[in-house]
């Protein structure tokens, strides 16, 4: 195949080089068009059999098949696919010469008239063409032929040609995008922007990718999460913000995760996560009927209800659903680890109690929350920057969206307490010192500001990802976005050299 390819792409320089000695522009740069493959096709339907259209048309886009010897050609652009008619006794000798010199694959401009053939939709008479790109590469002769998925990560451009599933997971991203700001924007939240490159990354727990800044001359962190500066810009007295952005954490690559990922981040100043679930709630419904055209959504076989009130459960009681076992009665903390243990749960030896009742619900319940689930009241112990219970000891005022058994959201009543939330930084830095290189660094800059006085507020988190990839029936993350991280080929640097030199010797 890669002998192949090297010999279509030798007869597509020497076209190339032709086209040069006949004086034919083979890279263009402006195309004045009036209509697209759609429009021909829908705005000249009433034409019979021979019948052509009086007024001049001009399209423009990628030639992707061509038929007795390019008496048809079929050119395709953003809306579709339409037939070209090069009519011999319509065209000089010279023209249909050089029309044999294109390629599939080859990006041209036609003028011309529209008409019906005997056997199909409208088609475009060509009078007059030039070519705007000329191609190189041999395309797939289908979408068959890009069936391995890795492949078509690697070459999304040829996916997005052949696919047409894939140009449609990207377009529905992008309306989930439009329509969640235009609902924030709605009620009176600030879209804004805060640092990517950071001295320290927090928000999260998740290992930070390093960089070096030489004018400055220290190490910087891409983040991990926006949270800190939102919650800044609150203290400054802005009440509601929101940032839609990319988050890097330097970790693993599966079908749920990508170390480059897009997130959605609020905050609302007076309000507290009761508040922020029917906030929430409402969102993604409005988000799922926008984008779906209804709040019932197949995934993977399975019907998501986004119409029904989303479930709200404790942690505690969720897990006495599925396993039976009332964790908050269970007094002894070794008895605790003996049930988990049962159980099975991998847990490490520096686990605290509300750490071992997250690995219980993680690691055996999790998978059973399908329908949209808002599970409440998660331990203090893994809940560093969310207000303790206000009536419930030992929990924390938060909860995590589940869809599909998989964590999509996260929110909570912001801890605003400067002198508990510096203790609990103190704690993860001593778990960082043990070697859990996940737990960020102490944050001063950010108590500092908290001692300012941070109001009251709620906070959310939402990877968008995930949560297209439901919309898009997608069953990994990298469907849904557009260029996902893939570990590169070496052999493609070492191909762009020897190509480089090709031209030089075929075409110079």
């Amino acid at each position: 195949m890669k002998g192949h390819n090297n010999s279509i792409r030798a007869q597509k320089l020497r076209k190339l080089q032709e086209l040069k000695a006949e004086g034919v522009p083979a890279y263009g740069y402006k195309f004045e068009r009036t209509h697209k493959a759609a429009q021909v096709i829908s705005e000249f339907d009433y034409l019979k059999t021979d019948e052509f259209a009086d007024e001049e048309i001009r399209l423009c886009g990628r030639i992707m098949n061509q038929r007795f010897t390019w008496t048809f050609i079929d050119i395709a652009d953003d809306s579709g696919t339409v037939q070209l008619v090069c009519d011999k006794s319509k065209l000089s000798k010279d023209t249909l010469r050089q029309l044999r010199l294109l390629d599939r694959g080859d990006i041209i401009g036609v003028k011309g008239r529209a008409m019906r053939t005997k056997n199909g939709p409208p088609s475009v008479c060509v009078e007059s063409w030039e070519l705007l790109a000329k191609s190189l590469q041999a395309l797939p002769e289908s979408a068959a032929a890009l069936s391995d998925v890795e492949q078509r990560y690697r070459n999304r451009h040829l996916d997005l040609l052949f696919n047409e599933e894939a140009r449609a997971m990207l377009l529905k991203r992008s309306k989930a995008i439009t329509t969640l700001r235009g609902f924030l924007d709605g009620r009176g939240f600030l879209e804004v922007e805060t640092p990517i490159l950071q001295v320290q990354a927090g928000g999260a727990e998740a290992k930070p990718f390093i960089t070096h800044h030489n004018s400055l001359d220290i190490e910087m962190q891409m983040r991990i999460s926006p949270e800190f500066y939102l919650k800044r810009l609150l203290i400054g007295g802005i009440e509601r913000v929101y940032e839609i952005g990319k988050n890097f954490r330097n970790e693993g690559i599966s079908a749920r995760h990508n170390p480059e990922f897009t997130s959605i981040e609020l905050f609302q100043a007076y309000s507290d996560y009761y508040e922020l679930m029917d906030l929430t709630e409402s969102m993604l419904r409005h988000i799922a009927v926008s984008v779906c055209g209804g709040g019932k959504i197949n995934y993977q076989g399975v019907e998501l209800d986004f119409e029904q009130p989303f479930k709200r459960i404790t942690m505690t009681d969720a897990i006495e659903n599925v396993l039976g076992i009332d964790v908050d009665s269970v007094e002894s903390f070794e008895e605790l680890k003996d049930i988990a243990n049962a159980l099975g749960v991998r847990l490490s030896d520096e686990d605290l109690r509300g750490e071992i009742v997250n690995a219980i619900f993680e690691q055996k319940v999790e998978q059973t929350l399908i329908q949209p689930t808002f599970l409440m009241e998660q331990p203090e112990e893994v809940s560093t920057l969310q207000a303790p219970h206000r009536s419930r000891t030992g929990y924390a005022e938060r909860f995590e969206l589940y869809i599909f058994g998989r964590e999509v959201a996260h929110g909570c009543s912001e801890l605003i307490d400067p002198r508990l939330q510096r203790s609990r930084f103190e704690a993860q830095t001593r778990k960082r010192a043990n070697g859990h290189e996940e737990m960020p660094a102490l944050d001063a800059e950010f108590v500092m500001a908290m001692e300012y006085g941070m109001p009251p507020m709620m906070g959310l988190g939402i990877g968008i990802d995930r949560f297209v990839m439901f919309l898009c029936n997608a069953p990994s993350i990298r469907d849904v976005i557009a260029f996902p991280t893939m570990k590169p080929l070496p052999r493609v640097a070492e191909m762009g050299s020897h190509l480089a030199d090709t031209d030089i010797r075929e075409v110079g």
